[in-house]
């Protein structure tokens, strides 16, 4: 239940507290130095900067348990800015070839498919893609109501049934967006902005520095470091954020250590799932507005488990990384890669597991997860195949500080809502990539994040309000103190004159 804001009268000479110190917060914090607003301080969590842009060792080569390509790359016009950033940075990548996946798949009980098998079904799954995008732009140009990608598959006339075409569904859709097709909105996914706007390349981070690296770079441009490692007293680490309280004169941020900081507004770069969960109370509590927003969003359990073995066993060579496993489960251990060309000779393998599978397996046994796979494995490449030495499994779903990987826009969230989701609280601005609309989800889509709420906020500072922040209030009668009660500009071209209903027609 909301209460009355008390006035926050600040002690500190600080502008902005920003939360968080992954790329949407740093590049928060350098937006606001670049423009000469160097009075902010950060507070982190964790021990260390770059949120979901984590590396970690296995078997003693470095892998990325968040993020892990550098996706949308390509294009002759426009450059995706994380590959800028990778090169300038000379970050190590390798580009993903899935073009032979379709001759790497695998049945339930471990025998490779054949072609005259799996191509006729892998056609008819790219087709059904292609049709379901072009559906997709249709509906938008008549401004039709969003549907979920599943509903459109039916309206196509194709929707993937047997085991193997589940595993081809998975390849194109959950692997990419998170979700299945049923949870996931078409047409505010498809066609998906990044390969749209940048290119349909992607490059596999495999850098012994890290991906987590460029957001190191960036924070040493404006923060005081010494060899590399910052010292700025600016950034402060380990400091759980577990209260916001705020009006109109400022913020006070309460941390779980007893720390009290004050400052006349506040970014916040918690992931959507944290924002989901208790871990930070606002008072006063967030509008009704802001609360359905913030709930509709969905949060993705993306997992990646990798594995060391003492000796390669699995095909390798040219066209051979990726392959599939086709289980009556959907979801059941079905992405395969190994990488011996990121890792020449470091017998390491993953498998990427999603949504309830992910959560299933996060909160089981370590050993019970072994089990699954070397049992998958045994079938696939015979009994004699030896055991593991070494198994990485992420828990982003399960901590606290993350409650999950990346963003994806479920079916039942409008426009709308996402505004009410990116729009300021009073002198309380929200970042990540949830809050990035054609890129959310994504790295760019963070750190393009943090630049626009950045921009926001100097805004603010400099004319009291946000009135050049699009948004829409759409609950009459809720009580939107704190948030500027400004209707929606209208964009040009965002809606096309509605047309015959007979044009949403497709075939596969």
């Amino acid at each position: 239940m909301e209460t009355q804001a008390s006035p926050i009268l600040s002690d500190s000479n600080d502008t902005t507290i920003i939360i968080g110190a992954g790329i949407s917060g740093i590049m928060a914090a350098k937006t606001l130095s670049e423009k000469g607003v160097t009075d902010f301080i950060i507070l982190e969590a964790t021990n260390r900067i770059g949120g979901r842009m984590h590396k970690e060792s296995v078997g003693g080569y470095t892998i990325e348990m968040g993020a892990n390509w550098v996706e949308g790359v390509g294009s002759s016009e426009n450059v995706n800015p994380i590959w800028t950033l990778a090169n300038k940075y000379k970050l190590r990548t390798f580009k993903s070839n899935w073009d032979n996946i379709s001759n790497n798949i695998y049945d339930q009980e471990g025998h490779i498919l054949p072609q005259r098998v799996v191509a006729k079904p892998y056609e008819q799954a790219v087709a059904l893609s292609d049709a379901c995008e072009e559906l997709s732009s249709t509906m938008k140009e008549n401004g039709e109501k969003d549907i979920s990608i599943l509903v459109s598959q039916r309206i196509c006339g194709y929707i993937p049934t047997t085991r193997l075409e589940m595993a081809i569904d998975f390849f194109l859709y959950d692997f990419e967006t998170g979700e299945p097709p049923r949870t996931t909105s078409l047409m505010n996914v498809e066609p998906i902005a990044t390969f749209k706007d940048f290119g349909i390349d992607n490059y596999f981070v495999a850098d012994s520095r890290g991906y987590e690296h460029i957001v190191h770079r960036l924070a040493q441009e404006f923060l005081s470091s010494h060899h590399g490692n910052i010292i700025d007293k600016r950034l402060k680490l380990k400091k759980v954020v577990c209260k916001i309280e705020y009006s109109d004169s400022g913020v006070k941020v309460s941390t779980e250590d007893g720390s009290v900081y004050t400052a006349k507004n506040t970014i916040v770069s918690v992931s959507a799932g944290v924002l989901q969960s208790k871990l930070i109370g606002f008072k006063p509590d967030l509008p009704m507005w802001k609360l359905l927003a913030i709930y509709k969003w969905n949060m993705v359990d993306y997992c990646k488990i990798f594995m060391k073995f003492p000796s390669k066993f699995w095909p390798t060579g040219p066209k051979t990384e990726y392959f599939l496993y086709a289980h009556k489960r959907r979801g059941y251990y079905n992405f395969w890669q190994h990488l011996e060309s990121e890792h020449p000779g470091g017998n390491l393998l993953v498998v990427t597991v999603l949504d309830e599978e992910a959560r299933r397996i996060e909160q089981q046994p370590k050993e019970e997860t072994k089990a699954e796979i070397m049992e998958i494995l045994r079938k696939m490449f015979g009994n004699d195949i030896p055991e593991m030495t070494d198994i990485l499994i992420p828990k982003w779903g399960q901590d606290r500080f993350y409650k999950g990987t990346f963003s994806n826009w479920p079916i039942g969230v409008s426009e709308q809502d996402f505004d009410n989701l990116q729009a300021p609280v009073g002198p309380v601005f929200f970042t990540g990539e949830h809050t990035n609309h054609k890129y959310n989800g994504y790295v760019h889509g963070a750190y393009l994040a943090g630049i626009d709420t950045a921009n926001m906020v100097l805004h603010y500072i400099k004319h009291g309000d946000c009135a050049n922040i699009k948004k829409t209030v759409i609950l009459a009668n809720t009580e939107t103190r704190g948030r500027p009660e400004i209707k929606r500009e209208k964009m040009s071209g965002c809606r096309a004159r509605r047309k015959a209903p007979n044009s949403l027609q497709c075939s596969v």
